[in-house]
Order: structure tokens, then C-alpha cells, then sequence
């Protein structure tokens, strides 16, 4: 990891925008009528690492055997966005069981049972619920879409990327981001795709957004706290997430093996169906200004 300790969450200053609009020159996210107001808020510099998640499981977190308490992770300004106790259900039973879990993808999963190689690489297969209680548990909360959007946009610049200078800029290129470029991985430098285009976290400050927050474009989708809906189903909006649930989770973000248009700041993704272990999906936690 560079230049910066593991938790480090930098300020985002609050104020409106429109949500999936950027000012791009290909006008590809060009519908501005989305408006939201976000009060400020710290969201982490980086996505959280297998080092920063084995604390967790080391802590015997995350499972049926030791769920959150009801109302953790709860985000300071929307009530009821805390852990529910009809949730456990949906951890599983014991730490053994949550080893394997993170084993989803052999090829890409970064996990590994002692600490190795991947330590500062992004935590990958882990689930909507564990990245609520993973965030409970280090001491902040999922960021919820609108929050996550703007800190990638640059809030009212709008930004096509979350380094576009200027914001309407869609020059993207191995320095900013690890993606896929339509023919292969770049993150590593390397020809066709490897664990190694999961770059460790701030390893391509280039690509760093307006408040500092490192690798909001690729490496790994990251959870929000919100479910998926299409369209946003509260317009205009102050502090907002959506809670009706539905059939998945929102994440955002774009990552190694995805193409430029899914990490522009605007483009957003369902997160898949239960339990949602992906080898390109991971996290990063908010927290109170």
C-alpha cells in the first residue's frame, strides 16, 4: 500500500448534484434530472484489503456464530440503515465456513488462509452482508450510492472519471486504473489477465479522485449500501439510500476486468444474486465527517 496507513478516510465536503450524469464530451451519462444533496462525509482512501479483512475473521466476525449487533453499521443521517437481526440468516455459520467462502474463484480470489502476498491487494468474495458487518465492525458504514457517486464525480464538477481534468475529459489509461481495454487486463502491465491486475490499493495515485480516495474506477466494484433500482426511485433527494429491498444490492466502481464505460463515476451495477462472491467485487467504508 502507498503512501498513507490502511484506514486513512479523507473528507468529502457535502453538496448537490445530479446522480448518474457526467459532463463527458461522448454526453454517454448525459441525463442530469437525478438530483441529490450529500452532507459531508469521510469515505476511506482505499478499498479494504485481505490484510484489513483478516482482523476481521481473526476477530471470529462475520458469521451466525457472531453476528453485529442490531442497529451496527447504522449511517449517522438515514434511520434505519443499521444491521437487522433477520440478516444473521444470511452470514454463515462459523469462521471455517466463512474461509472457504472467500475461496470463490481460484484464479483470482486474493484471499488465502495466512497472511502471503496479497495482504494490500482488495478483499474480493465477500457478500453484500459481510461488507455491512465488516464495516460495522472497523468502525464506519456502508457508503450509500449517492454518496459513493458524487465522492467519484467530484460532486458538482461531474467528472466522466474520478480524475477527469477537466471533468468532461474520458482519457483513461493503464496509470489510472487497473480495466480491461478490450483485449486484455492492464493493471499489472502484463498480456491477457492475472491475480496481479488486482493492483494493491493506491498503487496508481494518477487515478485518484478530487478528495484524495484512491482506485474509485476499477480493481474491484465496491458495495454500497443501497438496493439496486432502476431508476432512482427518490428524486430529488437529501441524504438518501434506497432500503425497499429487492432482488440485489447496488456496487459501483468497475474493476480489473471490466471495460473503460463501467468505471466512468455515473455507470452503476446490480451486485448479482445470493450470495454475490465475485472474484472483482469487494468494499470500502464510510465514515462520520
Amino acid at each position: 500500500m502507498s503512501n498513507g496507513p490502511c484506514c486513512e478516510s479523507p473528507l468529502v465536503t457535502g453538496g448537490a448534484y445530479a446522480r448518474g450524469f457526467d459532463v463527458s464530451i461522448d454526453g454517454m451519462y448525459g441525463d442530469p434530472s437525478y438530483t441529490a444533496t450529500v452532507s459531508e462525509f469521510r469515505l476511506d482512501k482505499y478499498e479494504a484489503t485481505v490484510g484489513r479483512f483478516r482482523q476481521f475473521v481473526a476477530a471470529g466476525q462475520g458469521t451466525r456464530a457472531n453476528p453485529p449487533m442490531p442497529g451496527a453499521g447504522t449511517h449517522p443521517r438515514i434511520a434505519g440503515s443499521g444491521w437487522d437481526a433477520s440478516w444473521n440468516i444470511n452470514l454463515v455459520a462459523d469462521t471455517p465456513a466463512l474461509l472457504a467462502a472467500h475461496k470463490c474463484d481460484a484464479t483470482y480470489q486474493t484471499w488465502t488462509d495466512t497472511p502471503g502476498a496479497n495482504e494490500n491487494r482488495p478483499m474480493v468474495c465477500i457478500d453484500w452482508y459481510e461488507a455491512m458487518a465488516f464495516c460495522a465492525w472497523d468502525g464506519g458504514f456502508l457508503p450509500t450510492e449517492a454518496e459513493w457517486n458524487y465522492a467519484a464525480a467530484g460532486g458538482s464538477e461531474q467528472r466522466a472519471y474520478p480524475w477527469s481534468n477537466p471533468p468532461s475529459s474520458i482519457s483513461i489509461d493503464s496509470t489510472r486504473a487497473s480495466y480491461h481495454d478490450g483485449t486484455t487486463c492492464v493493471g499489472d502491465g502484463m498480456p491477457g489477465c492475472a491475480l496481479t491486475d488486482l493492483v494493491a490499493v493506491g498503487t496508481k495515485p494518477a487515478g485518484d479522485g478530487r478528495w484524495g480516495q484512491s482506485d474509485l474506477a476499477g480493481n474491484v466494484w465496491e458495495w454500497t449500501l443501497d438496493w439496486y433500482a432502476s431508476p432512482y426511485p427518490q428524486t430529488p433527494c437529501i441524504d438518501c439510500a434506497n432500503l425497499t429491498p429487492g432482488t440485489v444490492q447496488a456496487c459501483r466502481g468497475g474493476s480489473f476486468s471490466r471495460d473503460v464505460t463501467l468505471l466512468r463515476a455515473a455507470a452503476r451495477y446490480p451486485g448479482g444474486g445470493s450470495p454475490g462472491r465475485y472474484n472483482d467485487l469487494g468494499v470500502r467504508c464510510a465514515r462520520t465527517p
